[in-house]
């Protein structure tokens, strides 16, 4: 099964991680509620570092 890891990006640009999840619809529907509530940019990694999916406010 493969990890899925939600990052938001702070204020210098960094990213931080948030959680780390197994299903990928559920991992983007996470990321972009979050995204639009705290007005930060989330995205999707697997556990290899590749992205997979990029969300902005």
């Amino acid at each position: 099964m493969k990890k899925l890891i939600i990052q938001w990006q702070d204020q210098f640009g960094n990213w931080q991680h948030y959680t780390t999840m197994h299903h990928q619809a559920s991992a983007y529907r996470t990321a972009k509620n979050r995204a639009s509530n705290q007005n930060r940019r989330y995205r999707l990694v697997d556990e290899a570092g590749h992205l997979i999916d990029l969300i902005n406010p």
